[in-house]
């Protein structure tokens, strides 16, 4: 019988501190947890040809990406991230706006829109990679977040806004790999890529991604949340 999702989270955030392999910030818990590592992974990356062919790349904001944030605008590529719990959309970054040497900065949620603005859904250029951040994944490309659906969500945001499927890349610490049996849903996200610290996994995942927004299953409460949605409504429905 599948393990709960959450039983997973809770073993690998303690697993992480226990192993002492998590950064901050701290805690771990309730969060996608930045790890020990982060940047050897981010190098492994960055030799994939998926990485050097993409031109727009969407990273998550959590603090194990920055590295891969920064790189992305120091490689001349446009830079997506999301704002925070989707309120606004994505910030779009571009090279040419942010001086040499400047890049992390730049990358970091605390300087971010000194460089990149928030860009509406109908002028986001088309999307070639996705980064999602994750608590623990399965070799076979399946994740699992902090439980909030964001990274699904991005994903099926742009998937509905007409963007062709992009490859999906998580970096995490080895340790966040599990075997553990965890059910996932039609509307979850899988990874084609797992990067570790030491090791690329290409995992070949035959689950399908969102190709767009489940509207029945989209509350109320989250399109109050997140405007973004009746934006999104507006441009597919009309």
């Amino acid at each position: 019988m599948p393990i709960d999702k959450q039983a997973v989270r809770e073993h690998i955030w303690e697993k992480m501190m226990n192993e002492k392999v998590g950064r901050f910030p701290f805690p771990l818990k309730g969060r996608i947890p930045n790890f020990k590592g982060a940047e050897k992974a981010a190098a492994l990356v960055f030799q994939l040809d998926v990485y050097k062919a993409a031109h727009v790349v969407k990273v998550n904001p959590d603090s194990p990406q920055l590295p891969i944030r920064a790189q992305v605008i120091k490689d001349g590529k446009t830079l997506l991230v999301p704002t925070p719990r989707l309120k606004d959309g994505f910030i779009q970054v571009k090279p040419e706006n942010v001086p040499p040497g400047e890049e992390k900065k730049a990358a970091s949620l605390k300087h971010i829109h000194q460089y990149g603005h928030v860009t509406p859904l109908h002028e986001l250029p088309t999307v070639d990679l996705l980064f999602a951040g994750s608590v623990a994944v399965h070799p076979d490309g399946r994740r699992i977040g902090k439980g909030e659906g964001y990274a699904d969500r991005e994903y099926a945001i742009l998937r509905e806004l007409g963007h062709p499927p992009m490859p999906v890349i998580g970096t995490i610490n080895s340790v966040q790999l599990v075997n553990d049996d965890f059910s996932t849903d039609d509307f979850d996200l899988t990874l084609d890529y797992i990067v570790t610290e030491d090791k690329v996994l290409e995992t070949g995942a035959t689950d399908s991604k969102p190709s767009g927004i489940k509207w029945e299953l989209v509350t109320d409460e989250e399109r109050e949340a997140m405007p973004v949605l009746d934006e999104i409504w507006r441009l597919t429905h009309q």
